[in-house]
């Protein structure tokens, strides 16, 4: 199939994707497969490969690029598929950056590298990796100081935009962000930058009011990630009060999944029940659930199955 690249128009549901793994601790390729067929299953607009639910920073080089390779050929095309490139090293995330979009992806996401404290040194380092890029590599700019230690100021985005048109999406996860995502919204109206794609994070906890201030989309690894999409296409459809309604539904789970560090293991059990991978287990040093944890997950399981069909809603297979 033709390759759908990014653009300032995209829009929708992006999963994050896991990388599964085999009991031994190897990338677990089959389940790469099944995953794929799993998260298209559910509706999404569009993935999201080496992010940071991804693991990629526990992955070797050749897993990176073997991993990346087999969820685009997987795909096949049917929705774009962004790859997550940051690294500590310019040249590493620029030839990261050339075998994925070689291998078919639509663009590659760049988060700012630890250290980078002030607003010129953010400037600085984004002028190295852009000029870097191949000129055709469309760009999702992630802002996710949590993780990074990076904060992008609204002055900065904005100037980041303006001078790199290869920037075409920027992914929101600054917290509390709220009032940021509504002033970068509006920069095009108040400020006349060029206006890109906006999706958002924070493992969906906030995605109402996101998409009530003018989100285009949301980007997360949440594990119910069709109950997202309904979400997501009701407030398209103008139907924001039925969008709530389902949200509240799932939001003990959205905020369950929110426990930094530990949320992966809790994903991945959820999705081996789907059916979607073999093993939950992530790579170390990585989370694993206990016997306390279970008992706490299937206790949300069986609230969520009551209260989804107490409101007449489907409920999942696998809990």
């Amino acid at each position: 199939m033709a390759i759908e690249m990014l653009d300032e128009s995209a829009k929708g549901v992006y999963v994050i994707a896991a990388t599964p793994f085999t009991a031994s601790g190897a990338v677990d390729f089959d389940s790469v497969d099944s995953l794929t067929e799993f998260y298209i299953g559910q509706g999404v607009h569009g993935m999201t490969v080496l992010g940071v639910m991804g693991e990629a920073p526990k992955l070797t080089d050749s897993e990176q690029a073997a991993l990346m390779q087999r969820y685009i050929a997987r795909v096949d095309g049917r929705v774009p598929v962004l790859v997550g490139v940051s690294s500590p090293g310019i040249d590493n995330l620029a030839a990261l950056s050339r075998a994925s979009m070689d291998a078919g992806a639509a663009g590659v996401m760049i988060a700012g590298m630890g250290g980078l404290k002030t607003d010129e040194q953010v400037l600085g380092y984004f002028d190295k990796v852009m000029a870097k890029l191949d000129d055709a590599t469309p760009v999702c700019l992630q802002d996710y100081p949590p993780t990074t230690t990076v904060f992008f100021s609204n002055a900065v985005v904005n100037k980041l935009i303006t001078d790199h048109p290869r920037i075409k999406m920027f992914k929101h996860e600054d917290c509390p962000g709220h009032r940021k995502l509504t002033a970068l919204r509006g920069a095009p109206e108040t400020q006349g930058v060029r206006r890109v794609s906006i999706l958002t994070g924070n493992g969906g906890l906030y995605v109402p009011q996101e998409l009530h201030r003018g989100a285009d989309g949301i980007m997360t690894g949440f594990a119910f990630i069709g109950a997202l999409v309904r979400v997501y296409e009701l407030f398209a459809d103008g139907k924001t009060d039925e969008a709530e309604d389902l949200f509240d539904l799932y939001l003990p789970l959205i905020r369950h999944e929110q426990q930094f560090g530990f949320g992966l293991a809790l994903r991945k059990e959820t999705l081996r029940r789907f059916g979607a991978l073999s093993c939950p287990l992530a790579r170390a040093p990585g989370p694993a659930m206990d016997a306390d944890d279970t008992r706490e997950l299937e206790a949300l399981f069986k609230r969520l199955r009551a209260k989804l069909q107490g409101a007449g809603e489907p409920v999942p297979d696998g809990i």
